[in-house]
């Protein structure tokens, strides 16, 4: 419980930082995130110290430089040529390498740095610092609420092959709890946020539900390869893919749900 303790204050201070600060200093956390996130998944699939992670590690650092300033169009470019380097290395070291390991490569930059790469881009936006609370309002708000809402109602399991534990009732509660709080936060602070309470809690309960999708998947790939935690890098927590698999999802979507109300 100690350990817990400890990492959990460890990802809050992390979180609080990177929220509060915004700039340079949230682009410098969260590529050093990212690169220990795609170790950990590259890890599992034995690429951690090979050519194509070193192809992932520095994509992802173009990529918060690129977004440090504001030139977010070209993230597409980047991932083009991530797909070619990859492909590349592939094809002149044949047959060191299956294709099997370009996907995993491949899918661990994209899983890992695209994806986190939007609790920047919601940071950046107008009314970033408060817009940013839904990332978590959606992914650990959602866990709580699920949790309660589990344990006093769960009676269908939601998907026990992968999360024995987890079930419909628990699901169902914390998407509704997401939004509720979702609804609440703009209430509060709606001096900071620009838009309704009802568009809040829309926009956190949407956002909730790919966050247990992200949650689960994380969970189904550990399955898959026989471990326990991505690392201990966390103390009591595990590693950061462990952290942040379903913020992973919620940071694109309260993203363009954000910039989908505004073109409306």
């Amino acid at each position: 419980m100690k350990q817990r303790l400890i990492g959990g204050f460890f990802v809050a201070l992390t979180t609080l930082i990177i929220f509060l600060a915004g700039g340079a200093v949230s682009a410098v956390i969260l590529t050093l995130i990212s690169l220990a996130g795609i170790y950990e998944l590259m890890k599992v699939y034995s690429l951690e110290k090979t050519s194509f992670a070193v192809v992932d590690y520095i994509a992802t650092i173009v990529v918060y430089v690129l977004l440090l300033f504001d030139h977010a169009s070209l993230l597409l470019p980047v991932i083009i040529l991530v797909i070619l380097l990859l492909l590349a290395g592939y094809v002149f070291l044949f047959p060191k390498y299956r294709d099997k390991d370009v996907i995993n490569a491949f899918f661990s930059f994209f899983y890992i740095t695209i994806m986190l790469s939007y609790v920047y881009q919601v940071r950046a936006l107008e009314s970033g610092l408060a817009l940013s609370c839904f990332i978590i309002i959606s992914s650990w708000g959602n866990d709580v609420f699920a949790y309660f809402t589990g344990s006093a109602l769960g009676k269908h399991k939601f998907t026990p092959k992968v999360s024995p534990h987890k079930s419909v009732e628990g699901f169902i509660g914390g998407i509704i709890g997401a939004g509720l709080l979702g609804y609440l936060f703009a209430i509060v602070f709606k001096e900071s946020i620009p838009f309704s309470g009802l568009y809040c809690a829309i926009m956190a309960a949407v956002a909730a539900f790919p966050a247990v999708i992200g949650d689960l998947a994380a969970s189904a790939i550990k399955r898959n390869h026989e471990i326990k935690d991505y690392s201990n890098l966390i103390p009591g927590h595990g590693g950061i893919v462990d952290r942040v698999d379903s913020v992973l999802f919620t940071a694109p979507i309260i993203y363009y749900l954000v910039v989908l109300f505004d073109a409306l």
